[in-house]
């Protein structure tokens, strides 16, 4: 079996370092953008060595894990080189617009889209660790479209990590990760950015930030090269979830300038449902 990798960083090496696991005996090979990434990617064994043009045509698996606006480009360019019996599965955060691209691609059946729900805020090669994605989410666009063989393939590579497949349409997709995934990150980016303007001596950060801030903004440390594009390509729905959250805090802006505690009380009291909703999703 023949596995590549397109893009090794946190997620891409991390799937590579997670199949390991269970096909001993493949070959692993990869590709960067980064030459860095892809030496350091050599050094700790997430691959054997860089994947060639002619390794395409028999491979098993092309698995991209790349800026989503860049994905179409890539994955158009993969199908053009690989054999008959791979299949390309893409990795990204942003799902509709790919797909409307990709509908009429006389190679679509080979092709799967998915969105592994699972990360951190750091990236490149040496971020990525064999575990990432064991009994994580795995959103399936479009399965339909793949071939049933290939369906198999990518089926097995998911259940042998125990992923939960959840079905969705590349639209839901994209509206459901605007709110869960998207808003996050900007709230956090944001977050960020407030208290670094306010802040004339970054020191006091540091010294007066509690376990709180730390956690809230964690996700401000993600890679900048990698949630623009994200944010770009799923403008509309971004754009609506900041809109909500944008007129919640106006609400309680209003509501503590007013000193209408008991709504403050009331509106924190009901969002703490969010505990009871949460553990029951781990």
């Amino acid at each position: 079996m023949k596995i590549i990798g397109i893009g090794l960083g946190l997620i891409g090496g991390s799937m590579l370092l997670s199949l390991r696991r269970f096909y001993e005996n493949a070959e692993f090979l990869g590709i960067d953008s980064n030459d860095m990434h892809l030496q350091k990617a050599i050094q700790l064994k997430i691959i054997d060595h860089k994947a060639e043009d002619d390794d395409f045509m028999n491979a098993n698996l092309v698995i991209i894990s790349i800026p989503v606006d860049n994905a179409q480009n890539s994955i158009e360019n993969c199908l053009e080189k690989v054999g008959e019996h791979t299949l390309v599965i893409d990795m990204g955060s942003t799902k509709q617009q790919l797909c409307e691209g990709l509908a009429k691609h006389p190679r679509r059946h080979q092709f799967l889209a998915s969105h592994p729900i699972a990360g951190t805020e750091f990236s490149g090669p040496e971020s990525a660790f064999e575990t990432l994605f064991d009994h994580k989410t795995m959103i399936v666009c479009e399965i339909e479209k793949t071939d049933p063989k290939l369906q198999t393939l990518a089926m097995d590579c998911f259940q042998n990590m125990s992923m939960n497949i959840r079905f969705m349409h590349p639209k839901a997709h994209d509206v459901h990760m605007a709110y869960v995934s998207h808003l996050s990150h900007i709230s956090s980016f944001m977050l960020g950015k407030t208290v670094i303007d306010k802040e004339d001596d970054e020191r006091n950060i540091f010294d007066l930030a509690g376990s709180g801030f730390e956690s809230t903004v964690r996700l401000a440390k993600s890679n900048p090269k990698t949630w623009v594009p994200i944010f770009k390509q799923n403008k509309t729905f971004v754009v609506e979830a900041l809109s909500a959250y944008i007129s919640n805090l106006e609400v309680f802006k209003t509501q503590l300038e007013n000193e209408n505690y008991d709504a403050l009380f009331q509106s924190i009291n009901k969002t703490n449902s969010l505990k009871d909703i949460l553990d029951g999703i781990q």
